[in-house]
């Protein structure tokens, strides 16, 4: 893997820090002051994934993060040298640590401690310090629904549009948006 790849990003805010070997796939955006250092192994950016402000993404000799597509990385998190699926929401300050996996659907709450080698299973919905799993959901829609809130906004601030949350085309696309994530994921479920 090359360098800082971020040829395929929407969006990459300028006050972002982006070093090492790290690649960012279609669709991607990094947020106002996120950090993200690959001193030791790479960082792996899924598709249409979103790694918001103030977060901080970081490496472990041997250990790469590696976060996967449709993923929400909330304000001031922390992924240190782990594995987060696809279709994942990382809460408001929650940290995830070494070697820990976070399983598809899942969501870490906010202010989250996830402790050195934890494994969670998909549709897990994660809180606490240390985190405990507390329920088993399947959050496929409304996490995937929040990474194409932040694609689109990703796309809207690449134009200067600060404002793509509101107004009656936010509306329509808000539902035609809803309606094709209820019919694919169904169709999912029914190919399962």
């Amino acid at each position: 893997m090359p360098d800082v790849d971020l040829s395929e990003a929407a969006f990459v805010h300028p006050s972002a820090h982006v070093y090492g070997r790290v690649k960012a796939h279609e669709g991607a955006s990094i947020w106002i002051n996120a950090a993200i250092r690959a001193e030791a192994a790479h960082v792996e950016i899924g598709r249409f994934t979103n790694i918001q402000d103030f977060v901080m993404i970081h490496t472990d000799p041997g250990r790469p993060v590696v976060i996967g597509d449709y993923c929400s990385i909330t304000h001031h998190a922390t992924i240190h040298g782990s594995t987060i699926g696809n279709n994942v929401l990382i809460g408001i300050n929650a940290t995830i640590y070494g070697g820990s996996h976070i399983g598809d659907n899942s969501i870490v709450g906010q202010h989250a401690y996830v402790k050195d080698g934890t494994i969670v299973p998909p549709n897990s919905i994660v809180v606490g310090s240390p985190a405990k799993v507390i329920r088993m959901a399947n959050n496929w829609v409304a996490n995937r629904m929040n990474a194409l809130f932040y694609h689109r906004n990703a796309l809207a601030y690449a134009a200067g549009d600060y404002r793509a949350w509101e107004g009656p085309e936010f509306e329509a696309w808000l539902a035609a948006t809803l309606k094709q994530l209820h019919a694919d994921h169904a169709a999912l479920e029914g190919a399962a």
